[in-house]
């Protein structure tokens, strides 16, 4: 009996030893990666410093990177995750003699040093994607922290609103109302992640869109659009098109403030950055198709204007093959809307010689091996476009797809 007790005991004084050494090494870890909000506060910068200060010889290293980084970036599962990282980054010399000192300790010691764990692991405890982002909330909303802690603050909402569920708890928290004061910001950097983070919890989610288009965003990320920055002007066309992707109010909003004459200022000047020209593109054909999907709707002017349909057919004349397909969907589009004519497309926009020029172009570039499975995907797309125009030149009035 005395010899299970004594097994007991010696049991649990390796365990306490256990969570000792998690508390000493999580504890240090945590004093190198402090951060103002939270002592599970972690931003993307670190999570690649973290990654790069430990470079992997192997596989087996490369996981235990991974299993650190991830147990770091957001806290341990169970305290025996805790006790086989603490395990495996303890020195076992060390780690038998702390034994030995443990197993010297008495009860009421021991005691006490269990009462200080047990308050250091209730602050250990893993916080919920809603409490992250409400710390967030309030660091942005904090005046007297750093631009830095502002920064940071952004960087974890941009990677917490991925889940639609995290960007709907968004909403609840007040955060659109905090982000879309940022764009307000003086800082650059702060408007430009603060419009990367309203577009991605807009993508494809009527009930954020709903919220950030009551709250006026629209319009202040449309004048960004206009910035002088490349990168804001990026993510502001980018949110703005993730807030009115397959959302008719927020397109009326759109049309309302002048967004027509925004698209085709871009599209038609070719010193703009091609990344901003790329987003305008690809919002013409989602625009286009959203009229599609919307047939009893009346079609705007804007998709039959014959500069505007000018701008984007020279699109195809570009060097970049993405700009290129960008394009030919957005053709392929607004040849389908009933207002489209076709021979204003021949006669004033060129598009049968812009089509034969692109067709020559990638017949060269299907020669180069590196090239040719690009090109051949986007010669199908060329040829399909090809068809349709040629459909609406020999229909009746050219007004409709034969």
């Amino acid at each position: 009996m005395r010899r299970r007790t004594g097994a007991t005991s010696y049991s649990l004084t390796l365990w306490t030893l256990l969570l000792l050494t998690v508390a000493a090494t999580v504890t240090a870890e945590l004093e190198n990666n402090s951060s103002s909000a939270s002592l599970f506060w972690s931003t993307a910068k670190e999570e690649e410093d973290l990654l790069r200060k430990t470079e992997p010889n192997d596989d087996s290293s490369a996981t235990s990177v991974v299993s650190d980084h991830d147990q770091l970036d957001g806290g341990f599962s169970s305290l025996d995750g805790m006790l086989q990282w603490a395990i495996g980054h303890s020195d076992p010399a060390k780690l038998k003699e702390t034994a030995q000192d443990v197993q010297r300790l008495s009860p009421s010691e021991l005691k006490k040093r269990q009462m200080e764990l047990k308050e250091l692991m209730e602050k250990l405890k893993i916080p919920s994607d809603a409490q992250l982002m409400q710390i967030a909330i309030d660091d942005l909303n904090n005046s007297s922290l750093s631009l830095e802690d502002h920064h940071r603050a952004l960087e974890e909402l941009l990677i917490l609103v991925e889940p639609i569920d995290n960007a709907n708890d968004l909403s609840k928290l007040g955060g659109f109302a905090v982000l879309i004061r940022e764009l307000n910001h003086p800082n650059m950097d702060i408007r430009k992640i603060s419009a990367w983070i309203l577009g991605k919890a807009s993508q494809n989610n009527p009930f954020v869109q709903k919220q950030v288009l009551d709250l006026g965003a629209l319009s202040k990320l449309m004048k960004m659009v206009k910035s002088s920055f490349v990168e804001e002007a990026v993510k502001a066309l980018y949110a703005v098109s993730a807030l009115i992707r397959n959302n008719v109010a927020g397109q009326e909003l759109f049309y309302a403030e002048a967004g027509d004459l925004m698209l085709q200022d871009i599209l038609s000047n070719s010193s703009i950055d091609i990344r901003l020209r790329r987003k305008a593109v690809f919002l013409v054909a989602d625009l286009a198709e959203c009229q599609l999907e919307n047939i009893h709707k009346v079609e705007l002017p804007f998709f039959s204007n014959r500069l505007f349909l000018k701008s984007v057919v020279d699109l195809t004349a570009s060097a970049d093959l993405d700009l290129q397909e960008k394009a030919l969907v957005a053709i392929r589009n607004l040849l389908q809307l009933r207002t489209t004519e076709a021979l204003v497309l021949r006669d004033f926009c060129g598009l049968d010689t812009a089509l034969e020029r692109l067709r020559q172009q990638l017949q060269d570039l299907m020669q180069e091996e590196y090239q040719r499975d690009y090109a051949m995907d986007l010669e199908a797309l060329r040829k399909e476009v090809e068809l349709v125009f040629h459909r609406r030149l020999g229909s009746k009035g050219s007004n409709m797809i034969g």
